[in-house]
């Protein structure tokens, strides 16, 4: 008998460094798509917005989280979203939004995006389930 795939959408709060749930739902992700599931969203929301800086600047013998999500989410052709309200309290901004401020330069980039809340409710109505790190 052929089991029907799960979707799954993520809800991350934690960053990614200090605290292990960011891994820990990366981790995750990556098992649920080798078992044939699929993810169809990670949100990231409060501190978890950290994620999403392209700037992050891990050492050379530590794993590079940002750079795993964005490959992760490139070879399973998912969204990356940032809650953009906790984003820009904690210096992440687009392009668009550092242009309107009078900032140099963004450090959000695809396939990170800003997203609101309603993007979180959203794939909460149309996943199978959703797991909160």
């Amino acid at each position: 008998m052929t089991e029907t795939p799960l979707h799954f959408a993520l809800l991350v709060t934690g960053p990614c460094y200090g605290t292990q749930g960011a891994a820990d739902a990366w981790r995750f992700a990556a098992a649920v798509l080798a078992q044939g599931h699929a993810i169809d969203n990670v949100f990231f929301y409060q501190e978890g917005v950290h994620n999403g800086n392209a700037l992050v600047q891990p050492a050379s013998d530590e794993f590079d989280l940002h750079r795993a999500w964005v490959e992760l989410a490139e070879r399973h052709a998912f969204t990356l979203d940032l809650c953009v309200a906790a984003a820009l309290r904690r210096g992440v901004c687009d392009q668009s939004g550092a242009s309107e401020t009078g900032l140099a330069d963004g450090n959000v980039t695809a396939p990170f995006r800003l997203s609101g809340l309603g993007a979180l409710a959203q794939a909460a109505l149309t996943a199978d389930r959703v797991v909160q790190f």
